[in-house]
């Protein structure tokens, strides 16, 4: 492997550069569920089993993905590849859109229970929007450290100063607030100018990148066979770069992906993923899903091999606009 452990924040916590998001585990259940086809479990063992092979040792997953079925999911699959608790990382998220602060505590069982018999390593906000303030959360996330039900405490979707205000709340009471799980990508930047990643780094956190794909687009599929935008689905459907208007938009984008590619002999889509976890270092972590097995073996490809330094300043002077 190409890439060393990184440091989940100030937590002490290793996680490989990529990890494995399982939202895609959700059963097609609920309102986020939905947006993913029914996964067969021996497809969902299969992708968590490659993704340990290729060296990848930790998973993100959350309460709103099929309410506890993404977190259940993962853990037979972990089960069936023989993982015990203590060898992987996984993180989790409680959802807060209308709800108050206390369901932190009152949920934390349900978590852990759906995870049958593994710990959670990093429980994180889903969102930044409930009943109560950040600072109560905060409050109710150390609680559960001290208890001994989470190991760390994280973010999701936090603007600069949300995050702040998290971190500096923990930080009075002993406790670091080691990440932000964020969209982040070749073509989606805009955490790099509305001050969330100069934050981040100001403060010693992690970024989590989620979409690090943008969806499937900088595979370069739909752009290859523009008729598979006929079946989208999901988020797919709502975003404007997935209709025949707005491919053109990127074809540069896939262009020089497919070059890169070539050259180093592998995806497009690796391409971009070792782009995310080289060009910002040792802060930046990325989450892409899988719905395939050969998803899963191309995610884990991404990790061995090194974009160099003029291929990485060629992908950021194309892209560094493309955030709008």
């Amino acid at each position: 492997m190409e890439f060393s452990m990184r440091a989940l924040g100030n937590t002490g916590i290793q996680v490989t550069p990529i990890g494995l998001g399982v939202w895609q585990f959700a059963g097609g259940r609920g309102a986020v569920g939905s947006y993913w086809p029914t996964l067969e479990d021996q497809v969902m063992n299969e992708i968590v089993q490659v993704s340990l092979e290729g060296g990848i040792n930790w998973f993100d997953t959350a309460e709103v993905y099929g309410w506890g079925r993404s977190e259940q999911a993962l853990a037979h699959a972990l089960n069936s590849a023989g993982r015990t608790n203590g060898q992987v990382v996984i993180a989790t998220k409680w959802w807060p859109a209308f709800r108050l602060s206390g369901t932190i505590r009152k949920t934390i069982d349900q978590r852990l229970q759906c995870l049958a018999g593994y710990d959670i390593d990093l429980y994180q906000v889903h969102q930044p929007w409930s009943f109560s303030s950040v600072e109560s959360e905060m409050d109710a996330m150390t609680d559960l450290v001290r208890d001994g039900k989470i190991k760390a405490i994280g973010v999701s979707n936090f603007g600069p100063n949300a995050m702040g205000r998290a971190y500096k709340h923990l930080e009075r009471l002993g406790i670091p607030l080691a990440s932000n799980q964020v969209k982040y990508n070749l073509v989606d930047r805009r955490i790099e100018f509305n001050g969330v990643f100069e934050t981040a780094k100001a403060l010693g956190m992690t970024i989590i990148a989620y979409s690090p794909l943008e969806q499937g687009l900088l595979t370069g599929k739909f752009h290859k066979q523009p008729e598979l935008l006929k079946h989208r689905s999901g988020l797919r459907k709502m975003m404007g770069s997935f209709r025949r208007g707005g491919l053109p938009f990127y074809q540069p984008v896939i262009d020089v992906l497919e070059r890169m590619g070539r050259k180093y002999a592998v995806s497009p889509a690796q391409i971009a993923l070792n782009w995310l976890i080289t060009f910002r270092g040792e802060p930046v972590v990325a989450i892409p899903g899988a719905t395939r097995v050969e998803q899963a073996r191309d995610n884990v490809g991404a990790l061995n091999f090194r974009l160099d330094e003029a291929d990485t300043k060629e992908l950021d002077l194309l892209t560094r606009d493309f955030w709008y």
